[in-house]
């Protein structure tokens, strides 16, 4: 792709992004969203492949339509109330209306079956904007609409995504479709709390943005798309697989890693709300998104392959690492001992 094309679109993505976290009105908030769209629709699409292309018109069409669910919300709203900001979201058919455009944009349950199709046709980097950078600005209409929000259709969402995202994951051997899963099982985590505590709903999506982001560069770099790929990349950056591992487990939420600290926070402030038996629920279905991410570190490190090259070529990697990576490899494993300052500033 041109550079300048890349720059152009680039500045777009931080500028609709900036837009909606800072807008007040409903219309600036739509604005921002579909500056967010139309800019990462030429990312998806830039390899002309035919998946790449039917990848960027589910995107663009499942999008358009969430919009325009959040532009039909906020006009009802100022209809039954005259405010248009957004803050002020009190009618209760307009705040069920918003929920549901948020969880289209999103990608959850039951909104979710275009997220792993249209990840699974863009590149690695396009695929760690769509579950990082593009999930910020519905999340923050979220987070300003929260006290308004109905918390059983929350709940019963974040449920369902987590289940699905969890059973769903199982059977993928395409590690693009394998973290789409995640996504939308960890998208139910941030769900299930935002009413009871936005602040960890942010949390949580602060910790899975760097930790996916450091699983997606990891394989950017040792350029792997698929498990059969995956079980043979220990042979050419042995330190770099070990670090993935690791990554893994802690996307997993294993203690004592960085990944179980938001998933700690929130099974505790859900008991605090009386709430025991969904985070009993939401325990025991993050054991079926923990059977893929060990089955992704298992191939990653602990498995032989069959036919290997043993050429001492084969553990030299030419490319150099990107620095970011060891850098967001290192949070992502070792933030767990700061959670009581996180848990004090909460």
């Amino acid at each position: 792709m041109n550079p300048q094309a890349k720059l152009v679109f680039t500045i777009s993505l931080l500028l609709g992004t900036t837009t909606v976290i800072s807008s007040n009105h409903w219309i600036m908030a739509w604005a921002g969203l579909e500056i967010n769209t139309l800019a990462v629709l030429p990312l998806i699409s830039k390899s002309h492949h035919p998946r790449a292309i039917e990848a960027a018109t589910k995107y663009f069409l499942v999008q358009a339509a969430a919009s325009a669910l959040v532009l039909f919300s906020s006009m009802t709203n100022a209809w039954h109330t005259g405010q248009w900001d957004i803050t002020q979201l009190t009618h209760p058919t307009s705040s069920m209306i918003l929920t549901t455009a948020i969880a289209m944009k999103l990608g959850l349950v039951p909104f979710h079956f275009w997220f792993p199709e249209v990840l699974q046709g863009s590149p690695l980097t396009t695929g760690l904007l769509l579950t990082t950078a593009l999930k910020l600005p519905p999340i923050t209409l979220l987070y300003m609409t929260h006290h308004s929000l109905n918390p059983s259709l929350l709940t019963t969402m974040a449920i369902l995504s987590m289940a699905i995202g969890g059973w769903m994951g199982l059977n993928q051997t395409q590690i693009r479709k394998i973290l789409a899963f995640s996504s939308i099982s960890h998208l139910g985590w941030m769900t299930i709390i935002l009413v009871y505590s936005p602040k960890l709903t942010l949390l949580n999506f602060y910790l899975y943005s760097m930790m996916t982001a450091a699983v997606f560069l990891t394989l950017n770099s040792i350029k792997v798309l698929n498990l059969s790929t995956l079980m043979t990349a220990w042979t050419k950056t042995p330190s770099l697989s070990t670090m993935l591992l690791l990554t893994l487990l802690s996307l997993a939420g294993l203690p004592p890693l960085t990944g179980f600290l938001p998933k700690w926070l929130i099974i505790q402030e859900l008991t605090k709300q009386d709430m025991a038996p969904t985070a009993t629920i939401i325990s025991l279905l993050s054991l079926l998104g923990l059977f893929f991410y060990l089955r992704l570190a298992y191939c990653t490190m602990i498995t032989l392959p069959p036919h290997t090259v043993n050429h001492m070529k084969q553990w030299h990697n030419n490319k150099p690492t990107n620095i970011t990576i060891p850098i967001l490899i290192t949070m992502s494993v070792i933030l767990l001992p700061i959670s009581p300052m996180i848990i004090t500033i909460i």
